[in-house]
C-alpha cells in the first residue's frame, strides 16, 4: 500500500534522498523547503514520470502559518498524510561562551520549535485517519554531548525528550513516532552553507575554537554515513508494522550510543547508595 510523505528540509542532503527513495517505492511525496526556488530546482532533476506523485511547497519551519499552509496543500492534493519527516535543521556549533543569544534562539527556532510547529499541524490529519508515522530527525548529539556543540546538542536533546513523550500521547490514535539518531553523514552539514560558529571571540578560548573549526572542516564530506542508504532505511521503517522508537543510524551512532548507555549505567551503579539515600526513611513496621 502506498503512503503519502510530508518531508521538511527536502532541498538537499538527507531530506532530498528521502524524497527520492519514497518516490522510487511508489509513494507520494510533499517536499518542502525554506528556499522554494532551490527546492523546486532540485526536484526538477527527478524523473518526469514521478511528477503526479510529487508536490513541492514552501516552508520555513520556524514560521507556524507556513506549516499550516503546506499541510493544507498536502491534504488538498493527496487527501492524507501518512508519514511526516521532520528533517529541517542546521548545526550551530561553537563554544557556548562565544555564541550570542540570538544565535542560540535561531537554533531552537528551527531545530525544536520549527519541528513542533510542523508536528502540531500534521497531527490532526493523522488523528482523523487514526494512522500515521512521525520521524523526528535527532542526532547522535541528542544522546551524547560533543565538545563545541553545546547548543546544537541541547536542541537535539530537546527533540529526544519531546518525541519520547509525544509517542505516549499519540499511540492511542494509531500514530507512531521514531527518533532518528544519525551519526556523521556525508552531507553539507559541516560546510559553509550549513554549519555556523560563534561570533563572540574570547581570548581564553582562541586555541580550542580554532582547533574545533579545523577539525570539523577537515571532516566535511568525508563522513562515513551514506545519505542514500539512510533514506532507504527510513522508507523500510515507514512500511514496518512495528517501527522502533529509536533508530541509531550509522556505525558511529551505534557505537557512540551504546558507549553512552554503558557509561551511564556504570555511573548510576557507582553512586547508587547515595542516590537511594535521598528517599524518606522507610516507616518502621508496627509503629503507631
Amino acid at each position: 500500500m502506498s503512503k503519502t510523505w510530508f518531508i521538511t528540509g527536502a532541498t538537499r542532503g538527507i531530506g532530498f534522498e528521502i524524497v527520492k527513495a519514497a518516490l522510487a517505492r511508489g509513494d507520494k511525496v510533499v517536499a518542502t523547503g525554506r528556499d522554494f526556488a532551490r527546492t523546486a530546482q532540485a526536484l526538477e532533476s527527478l524523473p518526469a514520470a514521478q511528477a503526479d506523485r510529487l508536490l513541492a511547497a514552501p516552508l520555513d519551519v520556524s514560521i507556524a502559518v507556513q506549516a499550516q499552509a503546506a499541510a493544507d496543500a498536502a491534504v488538498s492534493r493527496f487527501g492524507r498524510i501518512d508519514v511526516l519527516v521532520n528533517n529541517a535543521g542546521f548545526g550551530q556549533l561553537g563554544l557556548f561562551e562565544e555564541l550570542e543569544a540570538a544565535a542560540i534562539e535561531r537554533q531552537f527556532a528551527t531545530n525544536v520549535f520549527g519541528l513542533m510547529h510542523v508536528t502540531r499541524t500534521v497531527l490532526p490529519v493523522m488523528r482523523r485517519q487514526r494512522a500515521g508515522h512521525v520521524f523526528n530527525l535527532s542526532s547522535i548529539g541528542g544522546v551524547q554531548g560533543f565538545n563545541g556543540a553545546s547548543v546544537y546538542c541541547a536542541s537535539k536533546f530537546a527533540v529526544e525528550g519531546y518525541s519520547e513523550s509525544l509517542a505516549l500521547e499519540v499511540a492511542a490514535f494509531g500514530i507512531g513516532v521514531t527518533l532518528v539518531e544519525p551519526g556523521f553523514f556525508r552531507t553539507d552539514f559541516l560546510d559553509d552553507r550549513s554549519v555556523r560558529y560563534g561570533s563572540m571571540k574570547l581570548e581564553d578560548y582562541a586555541p580550542a575554537s580554532a582547533e574545533l573549526q579545523d577539525t570539523y572542516s577537515a571532516y566535511s564530506h568525508r563522513q562515513a554515513g551514506d545519505p542514500t542508504r539512510l533514506a532507504a532505511a527510513l522508507v523500510r521503517l515507514a512500511h514496518e508494522a512495528q517501527p522502533p522508537l529509536h533508530f541509531a543510524a550509522g556505525s558511529d551512532a551505534v557505537c557512540g550510543i551504546l558507549s553512552v548507555l554503558d557509561a551511564r549505567r556504570a555511573e548510576i551503579e557507582q553512586w547508587r547508595s547515595l542516590s537511594e539515600s535521598t528517599d524518606f526513611p522507610p516507616q518502621a513496621v508496627g509503629t503507631t
